[in-house]
């Protein structure tokens, strides 16, 4: 489980890493190395760019996924919960100071 997280994480990292200056730089290269086109080149830029985009919302899914698995196995109360007892309890403390 902790394995494909890491794998998930090393690869949004790899595919952040590639910033719009660096994609440029690529199709550069590649219209030099292969003779592609100026379109032909602006669409690799733009499907790496939504590949990037669909990565990341992937590895935000599995992260916040694992995240609650690892608060459920230990039993956590999440922020509303603790927000919803803490104003019970306020009230409580009111209730029986009267």
């Amino acid at each position: 489980m902790l394995e494909l997280l890491e794998k998930a994480v090393m690869t949004t990292i790899g595919v952040a890493a590639m910033t719009q200056k660096k994609a440029e730089d690529l199709v550069a290269e590649m219209k030099d190395r292969f003779k592609i086109s100026e379109d032909e080149g602006k669409q690799f830029v733009d499907k790496i760019q939504s590949l990037a985009k669909e990565s990341r919302a992937k590895i935000q899914a599995i992260a916040e996924d694992e995240v609650q698995k690892v608060v459920d196995r230990l039993g956590l109360v999440s922020r509303d919960d603790y927000d919803r007892l803490a104003k019970r309890v306020e009230e409580l403390e009111s209730r029986s100071s009267n």
